[in-house]
């Protein structure tokens, strides 16, 4: 006997695929590719929309009253930012900038909105990335608060290499500066440039073509 097709079955848990569903949103999307150090929208702009980022990195940059710049978040493909706008936020509270060659979607707040109404799969994989970055700056945060600069950097370095997440981590990470790795930790460029020569000459990272971070280079992290 056939089986019987039971219509409007949900998705299976991890099955969804966002960036092909948010190929399909209709009005209130559009898709800009953004070079590396192109401003995507700056502090104080007018918080009017979501994005996503399809391909390539984005830093999130705050500046202090006084002129002082610290980077916030590093984020990669598969990533969402600017959603402080769904929460009531009228402006934005960071800069964000591209830090390689990207492809990002704008989704305006009404079209997000509907979308998140009208779409329980999707509605559910949005939840998991604010929970998930809600986590990531508590850590970040806790981080900063207990551990060393040096201690700091790896979990850096880590977490660009995409050690801990799911799949396969990517070893030899995209160029960043060490300014930039400086802003993120909150130290000078002149402490980093002196752990990043002792994770060399212990093995925990090469420069082959580009940075490649090794595993090992957890023992800094968990080294008390």
């Amino acid at each position: 006997m056939a089986q019987r097709k039971t219509r409007g079955k949900s998705q299976l848990p991890g099955s969804f695929d966002p960036k092909r569903f948010l190929a399909k949103v209709g009005s209130g999307r559009s898709v800009a590719r953004f070079v590396p150090g192109k401003s995507i929208f700056a502090q104080g702009d007018p918080a009017d929309a979501v994005f996503y980022i399809q391909e390539g990195r984005v830093k999130l940059t705050v500046v202090s009253r006084q002129g002082k710049e610290a980077v916030i978040a590093i984020l990669g493909a598969g990533d969402f930012f600017g959603e402080g706008c769904l929460a009531g936020q009228q402006t934005r509270m960071a800069s964000a900038a591209a830090m390689s060659q990207c492809s990002i979607m704008r989704l305006e707040k009404a079209a997000l909105i509907r979308v998140l109404r009208q779409e329980p799969a999707f509605s559910e994989t949005f939840l998991m990335h604010v929970l998930s970055r809600n986590i990531r700056f508590e850590e970040d945060l806790v981080d900063q608060l207990f551990n060393s600069s040096e201690k700091r950097l790896a979990r850096v370095l880590l977490l660009l290499a995409n050690f801990g997440k799911a799949g396969e981590p990517q070893t030899v990470i995209p160029k960043i500066s060490q300014e930039t790795l400086a802003e993120i930790i909150g130290t000078t460029r002149s402490r980093v440039s002196f752990f990043m020569n002792r994770f060399r000459k212990m093995g925990f990272i090469d420069y082959n073509g580009g940075l490649e971070v090794h595993s090992s280079l957890l023992n800094v992290v968990l080294h008390d």
